[in-house]
């Protein structure tokens, strides 16, 4: 299921990125890779508040329908 689709809160495991080379690299630049771990902060508008790899990150329901959990 897409990153969208967790419960804030939930921590679950990346298990694939879709997406074209760029979003995908641009994606890994930011600690989104296969097999980590990664938590739902908050959900506003759409768009997530997520943790992974010791960070907070904000990325849009563009990027976030991309990381399948």
């Amino acid at each position: 299921m897409p990153l969208t689709m967790a419960e804030v809160g939930s921590q679950r495991f990346i298990r694939r990125i879709s997406g074209n080379p760029t979003v995908r690299a641009h994606l890994e630049n930011l600690g989104f890779v296969e097999g980590e771990p990664v938590r739902v902060v908050s959900a506003i508008s759409g768009n997530l508040i997520v943790q992974v790899k010791e960070a907070r990150v904000a990325i849009s329901r563009e990027l976030a329908v991309k990381i399948m959990v």
